[in-house]
């Protein structure tokens, strides 16, 4: 059996109307966990002066690299080029994300509602129909309003975030919500010696800065007053047991503070992170939060994206693909081994970017952030029976604080 060549496992093709496009003179395809969403682009000569007709704004596609599909989305903008020297073609388009980006959120007001819930109203309305939780728990939020022209996204962050989630697309068109697993092990090592030997990796930067990182992050927080019945319990919902369909047992509640007719009021949380040199304090403000947890989740996740923002290190290598023969993907996780960086740990990819279209112009940038920082909660079960993460995971801890 003949294998492909390499070549072809690297060619980058666009499927509209069933029909195949490829050959381009440049693309450039981005998927970052901390962008909402992905987006590509390619550029193409017409030799022959003839605009395909089926290419057209709007239209469905799908982005493959090979015979792997790495993005299903829609066409945004079409640019067309006649001169005396050439004629070109120019598309650029995004996937799912898009539409709630560029929407506005149903508005609605509603209680009780689960996480499942709430996404389901604020996306199937959109033309989005698969959605999955990738998370050891969901919760169940008391009140939950949409303000007129909010964004479907901004809703859909915000419903995420309440419990320490975020959410994103897979390359077939699902939506996720949910977090990294950390006890995954390492897909791939990146190496980059002095001396040159067993090097892979065509360009090495790393980047460390003071700029939006804080030793101390505060979280003060109110809630809105609950009805007599919903302000007895607020419900923790397991994903993966019966409880995710409504048969929850007493084990899966937490008892709210509060009353019916004051709600809830001095809510704090306190996050320090050891890594940052000296004091550098914070204070942010959480207008409706239904109990302690939540607040907890949203200080946690605010100080990670803070820690995120403090370091991040920038590989380019050959190639669309590892050495096993799959593709970067965000949410991997890489050892890098650097010589002249001191280097020698387990990064957390969280975006990475194909590029190229001239001949032995083929690369894969990857955007590499710490392991085991950005959505801790996401699996805690798991992170708390791998010793191995403990020394990172207290290096951002929550601080018992007395309420004033």
């Amino acid at each position: 059996m003949p294998t492909q060549d390499k070549s072809d496992q690297d060619k980058v093709t666009l499927v509209i109307d069933g029909k195949i496009h490829g050959s381009w003179s440049r693309y450039q395809i981005d998927s970052d966990f901390l962008i909402p969403s992905d987006a590509w682009s390619v550029t193409l000569g017409l030799p022959d002066g003839v605009f395909p007709k089926a290419i057209a704004r709007g239209v469905p596609v799908l982005v493959r690299v090979g015979d792997d599909v790495v993005m299903t989305g829609r066409v945004d903008t079409v640019q067309r080029r006649v001169s005396r020297q050439q004629v070109s073609l120019a598309l650029t388009g995004r996937d799912g994300a898009a539409t709630l980006v560029d929407c506005a959120s149903p508005v609605f007001t509603s209680r009780m509602l689960s996480l499942e819930e709430v996404i389901a109203r604020v996306v199937r309305p959109l033309g989005i129909k698969n959605i999955r939780i990738s998370a050891e728990s969901s919760l169940r939020s008391d009140k939950v309003s949409v303000e007129p022209g909010e964004r479907a996204w901004d809703t859909l962050e915000r419903a995420a975030a309440a419990r320490g989630l975020w959410p994103w697309f897979e390359p077939d068109g699902t939506l996720v919500i949910g977090g990294p697993d950390y006890t995954q092990d390492p897909v791939a090592t990146l190496v980059l010696n002095r001396d040159g030997r067993g090097n892979n990796v065509l360009d090495l930067s790393d980047r460390s800065s003071i700029n939006g990182t804080f030793s101390e992050l505060t979280i003060l927080a109110q809630g809105h007053a609950q009805g007599k019945k919903s302000g007895t319990v607020l419900e923790v919902v397991d994903v993966e047991s019966d409880a995710a369909d409504g048969d929850n047992g007493d084990e899966d509640f937490v008892v709210s503070a509060g009353s019916p007719e004051n709600g809830f009021n001095a809510l704090r949380t306190v996050v320090r992170d050891t890594t940052v040199p000296y004091y550098r304090p914070q204070i942010m403000v959480v207008g409706d939060a239904d109990n302690q947890e939540q607040v907890d989740y949203r200080a946690k996740k605010a100080m990670a994206d803070a820690r995120l923002a403090g370091y991040e290190l920038t590989a380019i290598v050959k190639g669309h693909r590892m050495q096993s023969g799959k593709l970067w993907t965000p949410g991997q996780r890489i050892r890098v081994r650097s010589e002249p960086h001191g280097i020698d740990d387990i990064y957390f990819l969280m975006g990475r970017e194909f590029s190229g279209g001239r001949p032995d112009n083929t690369i894969t940038t990857l955007r590499l952030k710490e392991d085991g920082i950005w959505i801790p909660d996401a699996y805690p079960k798991k992170r708390k029976t791998r010793k191995a993460r403990a020394k990172v995971n207290k290096k951002l801890e929550i601080v018992d604080v007395e309420p004033n």
